[in-house]
C-alpha cells in the first residue's frame, strides 16, 4: 500500500457523509479488462492452448492468483502458477505501454474528485508494477492512497483492500463510496461495509441494498456520490 500523495485526513463538505471515494482500476477508470484477456489469449496460445471465450466471465475482475489458476486448471497448461503470473503481467505492460484508453467519464470525475478535496484511493487486484504504470496515465495527483492486489493478505472478492483504504485514509468504510466494474470488486467493497456504485464492464451486476447501477462514469459526480449517503439505512 502506497501514498502517492499526502493523505488528506476525514475532511469533508459541509453537509455531506460522504469521507472518501475508493475506485477500481481495470475495467472502471482505464479500458483494459479487454487487454488482460487479449494477453491470456496471446500466452495460452504460445503455450498451445487456445481459452474459450466463455471462461472470460470466470476471470474478469479477479485476483491474478485465481484466474491464472483457473486457466492453468481448465487447459491443463503445463506452467505454474508463478511461471504464468510473470508472463500475463509482461505481456500487460507491454500493451499498456502501446495504448491506455480511459473510460468514459473518468478524467472528469478525478479532476472534480481533486478540485472538491475529496479523499480518494485507488484499490486494485492488479500488481503494484502494473498500477505504478496506469498511474502515470491516470494522473498520481488525484489519488490520496493506491493499493495493490499484492500488498494485502487477501485480495478481492475479500474485503481487505477496500478496509485498507479506508484505513490509510482514516475514514469510516460505511462513509465510502466505492466505484466498480465487476462482480468479484462489488462483493469486496460490500463486505467492507461501503456504499457500492456499479459500472459494469463485461458481465452484467443486479441492482442490491447499498448498491447502485449504473451504465457509464458519465453518470457519475460528486454531487451523485454524496445522494448515496444520505439514502443509507
Amino acid at each position: 500500500m502506497t501514498s502517492t500523495v499526502p493523505a488528506l485526513g476525514t475532511r469533508t463538505a459541509e453537509g455531506s457523509a460522504l469521507q472518501a471515494v475508493l475506485l477500481d482500476m481495470d475495467g472502471t477508470l482505464v479500458d483494459t479488462e479487454g487487454f488482460w484477456w487479449d494477453v491470456e489469449t496471446e500466452v495460452f496460445a504460445s503455450l498451445g492452448h487456445t481459452l474459450d471465450d466463455s471462461w472470460r466471465h470466470v476471470v474478469v475482475g479477479g485476483p491474478m492468483t485465481r484466474s491464472a489458476g483457473f486457466l492453468i486448471e481448465a487447459t491443463g497448461a503445463d506452467i505454474t502458477l508463478a511461471e504464468l503470473s510473470v508472463l500475463l503481467n509482461d505481456g500487460f505492460e507491454q500493451r499498456i505501454g502501446r495504448d491506455l484508453p480511459l473510460m468514459p467519464g473518468a478524467a472528469r470525475l478525478l479532476a472534480e474528485l481533486t478540485a472538491h478535496e475529496i479523499p480518494t484511493a485507488l484499490v486494485s487486484a492488479s500488481h503494484r508494477r502494473i498500477i505504478d504504470r496506469v498511474l502515470k496515465s491516470l494522473g498520481p495527483q488525484h489519488f490520496a492512497l493506491t493499493v495493490a492486489g499484492d500488498e494485502v493478505p487477501r485480495t478481492k472478492p475479500h474485503p481487505d483492500p477496500y478496509l485498507a483504504a479506508a484505513a490509510g485514509l482514516g475514514v469510516d468504510p460505511a462513509r465510502c463510496a466505492v466505484v466498480e466494474d465487476t462482480a468479484t470488486g462489488v462483493a469486496a467493497a460490500e463486505a467492507a461495509g461501503c456504499r457500492v456504485v456499479a459500472v459494469p464492464s463485461v458481465a452484467p451486476i443486479t441492482p442490491a441494498a447499498r448498491r447502485t447501477v449504473v451504465a457509464s462514469l458519465e453518470e457519475v459526480d460528486l454531487p451523485f456520490l454524496r445522494g448515496l449517503m444520505t439514502h443509507m439505512r
